[in-house]
């Protein structure tokens, strides 16, 4: 079982920081036990201008055979001998994803003190498997490593060079080109592809797979085209593990969809503003917006309301100017990958202190939420059917009643200024309804009056004449100065 990974150097970045990125030094073969045989790396060429790691990997198959996973889970021999003749020492498998996991541990999470630079860039690189089970073909492998940007060579092997008229087998040999990547991207790509297309895992899969694949997954997996196979086959079709999966990337699609709108929307927009300069997604204007109006009500400890995955709680923590951030959601999943994105539990404890994430529905009045100075609703209230909006309402503006509420939620008439939106559509799936500035102004006044704010309105994004900004933002302020001296 083998695999090798290799790339070229420039002047100033030679091929040999492979070895830093890598963490194993060129001028070194080393071997590593891992739980079902040993693993050796060694680098067949070593200079500035190229550079290639190989990895083998010995396996023990009396050691499978014991652990009764010769051909793991989902790929189960169909005869007592598969057991002890099969192809598990020779093609590429889950045993040779793991053993890049145990043996690049470091490498796969990007992790590099000597070269930081090196390690967060894209490299020129190539990947080369000589034996990889491909159950659906080179079809399926260029399906799965193309759209990550990969350029594909999947040769089929034929099962026998003497016999041409026998045809090809299921195994192809692959090549992997990209100067797109980063060395990390890379092995996570073949962490959980490998074992794929295999469609067979050497063991158990329990719960903890599904976290394992969204970690490898991050930043790919949700949005690839090929997603439901992905998760099906690595967790080796069992359905409630991949309809967790599912549900959780799913969080994600639509957590970086509604943050951004869409990237040809936010793209469209920033076009608009000035073609020359770099394009400012909506996301980041709606951000700014909602920064700008809590330092305007000089709000130092702020709710957000619905944060999903955090964004907006870590723009909040880059500010010290607040000194306390709850993040509410009513996902649970959502606010454990909020808390993975924001890293919390490598923050400092002065840092740690100034966050808090809490699960907890907008629908009903909750006594942790009183007391603060400002609450943030970013795009939350259209995804509620309107007839749970007085709840939401009286939850947060007569319940936990901040001084200084802020609420941005699409403008509906903007819509036609997108090309990629078809007509009648809302912008997002899970969206209940988008309003028109008149029906938003209208809503918010009537708000604010029942319950004692003042209101006003910002655009956010560029300001058309005819049909109003992307996003429109109400900002919602009471002053209890009066009331305070009285009751004094």
């Amino acid at each position: 079982m083998f695999v090798t990974i290799s790339t070229t150097g420039t002047a100033g970045n030679p091929a040999t920081d492979l070895g830093y990125l890598l963490h194993k030094h060129p001028d070194k073969a080393q071997a590593f036990s891992t739980s079902y045989g040993t693993a050796h790396v060694f680098y067949p060429e070593a200079d500035a201008e190229r550079c290639a790691a190989a990895l083998l990997l010995e396996t023990d198959t009396l050691a499978l055979v014991r652990r009764g996973k010769g051909k793991g889970r989902g790929g189960a021999p169909d005869a007592a001998l598969a057991q002890y003749v099969n192809d598990r020492p020779y093609a590429a498998s889950s045993l040779l994803a793991v053993a890049l996991s145990t043996v690049f541990s470091s490498a796969l999470r990007g992790v590099c003190d000597a070269r930081p630079e090196r390690a967060a860039a894209p490299l020129p690189l190539r990947v080369e498997v000589p034996a990889l089970p491909a159950r659906g073909g080179a079809g399926l492998v260029h399906r799965l490593f193309a759209p990550l940007g990969w350029t594909v060579t999947a040769d089929p092997v034929p099962l026998d060079t003497a016999f041409p008229e026998w045809g090809d087998s299921r195994y192809v040999r692959l090549v992997l080109e990209s100067d797109r990547l980063t060395l990390a991207e890379a092995l996570r790509h073949l962490y959980v592809l490998l074992p794929v297309l295999d469609d067979a895992k050497h063991y158990w899969v329990s719960a903890d797979e599904v976290d394992k694949l969204l970690r490898a997954g991050e930043g790919w997996l949700a949005g690839h085209p090929e997603q439901q196979l992905i998760t099906s086959r690595y967790l080796s079709r069992r359905w409630s593990l991949t309809r967790q999966a599912r549900e959780r990337l799913e969080l994600v699609r639509l957590a970086e969809a509604d943050d951004s709108e869409v990237e040809d929307i936010d793209n469209a927009v920033a076009e608009e503003t000035e073609a020359e300069e770099k394009p400012t997604p909506l996301a980041e204007q709606r951000r700014a917006a909602i920064l700008t109006a809590l330092h305007a009500s000089d709000a130092a400890r702020v709710l957000d309301l619905g944060c999903g995955q955090g964004q907006l709680v870590r723009a909040l923590l880059k500010d010290a100017r607040f000194t306390e951030i709850v993040g509410v959601d009513v996902s649970v999943r959502a606010l454990a990958i909020a808390e993975r994105r924001l890293r919390l539990d490598r923050m400092g404890e002065r840092q740690a202190a100034r966050v808090r994430l809490v699960q907890g529905s907008l629908a009903y009045a909750d006594n942790r939420l009183k007391g603060y100075d400002a609450a943030v609703l970013s795009e939350v209230i259209e995804h509620l059917d309107l007839p749970r909006l007085p709840a939401l309402e009286y939850a947060v503006f007569g319940h936990a009643r901040p001084r200084t509420v802020v609420v941005t939620t699409p403008n509906v008439e903007y819509n036609v200024r997108w090309e990629s939106l078809p007509a009648g559509h809302a912008r997002h799936g899970d969206h209940r309804f988008e309003w028109t500035r008149e029906e938003f102004r209208a809503w918010a006044a009537t708000v604010a009056g029942r319950h004692g704010y003042d209101v006003g309105f910002v655009p956010v994004g560029p300001d058309d004449p005819e049909v109003g900004p992307p996003t429109q933002m109400a900002v919602f302020h009471r002053d209890d100065t009066e009331k305070e001296a009285k009751a004094a």
